[in-house]
């Protein structure tokens, strides 16, 4: 496309650091060195641990996990039944026809809408205090 010759093209002045076989093997053993040194005190930092309480650190830690794959899956299975077109629409239409069932077997009368306010506030006072 160009007459340009690619030695014109790079800039003047620049040394590039040598690359491979040609690195020094001072810099191999200034790395080395580094490297264990490092390790040295990653050893001395473990072993300050105390590893009898790491068990309870690593159920919390599965609980964790099994929560979030758990989410994922029931993400998927969501989004999956969310794909079909009639599917969305009808269990908004069966929550609605929970919600008045239940509607009218616990709210209907003073007497049950007094007993579910009685059972929210027993709750309440179980979990919060």
């Amino acid at each position: 496309m160009s007459d340009s010759n690619p030695e014109e093209n790079q800039a003047p002045d620049l040394k590039t650091p040598p690359m491979g076989n040609a690195v020094s093997e001072g810099a191999d053993n200034s790395i080395s060195d580094r490297f264990t040194e490092v390790m040295g005190t990653v050893n001395q930092t473990l072993g300050k641990i105390d590893w009898s309480q790491m068990g309870k650190y690593g159920k919390a830690v599965g609980i964790i996990a099994v929560v979030i794959v758990a989410q994922v899956i029931i993400k998927v299975v969501i989004d999956t039944i969310n794909f079909f077109p009639v599917v969305p629409g009808l269990l908004e239409l069966l929550g609605v026809v929970v919600l008045g069932q239940w509607s009218w077997q616990n709210l209907s009368t003073s007497e049950k809408r007094n007993t579910v306010f009685e059972r929210v506030q027993n709750l309440r006072k179980e979990y919060l205090g």
